[in-house]
Parts: C-alpha cells; sequence; structure tokens
C-alpha cells in the first residue's frame, strides 16, 4: 500500500494558497456576471424613452436609465477628468453642472471626451449658453465611487480632477443636485462620447477565473506528488556496525 507523506510545510502552504487561489477565481466569475448584468442593462436602456428626473426618484435600479433634461449649463464651475485616454491619445472628460428646469435640480453632466495633447496648454471648449432640450444617460461605477479630490489645493475654475463627487459638490456649491454623474448623448453639446459600458468584458474575466482555477489544481497535483513521492523514498535509519 503507497503510504502518503507531503510533509509540515507543503501542507501549511497548501492550508494557505488554495483558498485565496480559489477565491479569486470566484471572484473573478463573480466580476463576470456583473459586467453580463451591466451590458444587458445598458441594452434594455438604450431602446428605452427617456424619463424625467422626477420619475427617475422612484426608480430602484437607475444605471443606464435615460432621462430628458431641459434647461441650461453653468459654464463657470467646469470639471475636466483627467487620464481619460481614446485610442491612444491622451484627453479629458468635461464635467458641468446642468440646471434642470422641469425638476428643479442640478446635474452633473458629462458632454465628452476631448483631446489634450499639450498639457502646458489648458483644453479650451465652449459651453452653450442657450436653454437646451438634452438627452443623458445615469452612469454608476463599479469601482469606490466618485470623490472629489484635491479640492482644497485648488480653488481654480475648470478644476483638474481624477474622481468625481456629485453630491459634495453640490454641498460645496450649496446646490440641490443629483448624486449622480450623468452622460450625455450625442447633439449639438456634446463632444467625443462613445464610452465603453465596462473596462473588461465578460469573456476576460472568465479568462482570470480559468487562470486562478488552473493554479489551484496544479497546487494540489503538486501537493499530492509529493506526499506519494516523500512516502516511497527509505527513511534514513541510522546503521548499526558490528564489531
Amino acid at each position: 500500500m503507497i503510504g502518503f507523506r507531503p510533509g509540515v510545510i507543503p501542507g501549511i502552504a497548501v492550508l494557505i494558497l488554495l483558498p485565496v487561489l480559489v477565491g479569486l477565481g470566484v471572484w473573478q466569475l463573480d466580476r463576470a456576471e456583473q459586467k453580463r448584468q451591466m451590458l444587458a442593462a445598458h441594452q434594455l436602456q438604450e431602446i428605452s424613452a427617456p424619463i424625467s428626473l422626477n420619475q427617475l426618484e422612484g426608480q430602484k435600479d437607475i444605471a443606464y436609465v435615460r432621462v430628458k433634461l431641459q434647461g441650461s449649463f453653468d459654464s463657470q464651475h467646469s470639471l475636466l477628468l483627467d487620464n481619460r485616454i481614446r485610442d491612444g491619445h491622451a484627453g479629458v472628460e468635461v464635467l458641468q453642472p446642468f440646471y434642470d428646469q422641469i425638476s428643479g435640480l442640478w446635474v452633473l453632466l458629462n458632454r465628452g471626451w476631448l483631446p489634450w495633447p499639450d498639457r502646458r496648454i489648458a483644453p479650451a471648449f465652449d459651453t452653450p449658453d442657450s436653454r437646451l432640450h438634452l438627452n443623458a444617460t445615469v452612469y454608476v461605477s463599479l469601482g469606490d465611487g466618485l470623490q472629489l479630490q484635491d479640492v482644497a489645493a485648488s480653488s481654480a475654475w475648470p478644476r483638474l480632477i481624477t474622481k468625481v463627487d456629485a453630491k459634495t459638490l453640490w454641498q460645496q456649491l450649496g446646490r440641490a443636485g443629483l448624486a449622480n454623474e450623468l452622460r450625455i448623448e450625442p447633439g449639438p453639446a456634446a463632444f467625443e462620447t462613445q464610452w465603453p459600458v465596462v473596462s473588461m468584458s465578460p469573456d476576460k474575466h472568465v479568462g482570470y477565473a480559468v487562470q486562478w482555477f488552473a493554479l489551484a489544481l496544479t497546487l494540489i497535483g503538486l501537493f499530492i506528488y509529493l506526499g506519494v513521492h516523500n512516502a516511497r523514498e527509505p527513511h534514513n535509519e541510522p546503521k548499526h556496525h558490528h564489531a
């Protein structure tokens, strides 16, 4: 009968590493399912009619819901979302407060992407000063949430940021506004839009999950091999010398 003697250290290593590898695989599968749900929700909302901000308050899941706006921009408090790459080119996304006259609420409207090839020169853009009828989509991040950054360090407008917290912005400006970012749909007031729905496809998450599970199986295989191999090795016993 073949014994099994892997040793203490390999046993401890398996006890520590195996749950980590399996957990990472399960986490990637969960992320893949989240991305599938986001893509499905986005496709469904694309064909739905836009609703008012007042109607939005009754929605349980507001991600990618289309809304209709009627009002004007505040050109004095623009935000430039930095580190936005499009087709290998560096740029910013322009976000501006927009007052919706129907609901009486402010929204932080992302007008899209602009190239920024020379960081020594601030990006130039125009803001419509007339009353507008716009459609936009509610954006809900899967990350750590939106945070206003370096507010105290920079009081000049437009303000360069890397993450945006619309709720904090409204508190600073003393306005009642929607806590989520809205992304404008293509039109006269939009720059380059075409935002990706997800940064990584569900298939890629599944691929990463397979890799983690493969590493877990490899670890188990090495553990079994080591246990059987050590059991087959003869014990080192002290030799007795006869006089």
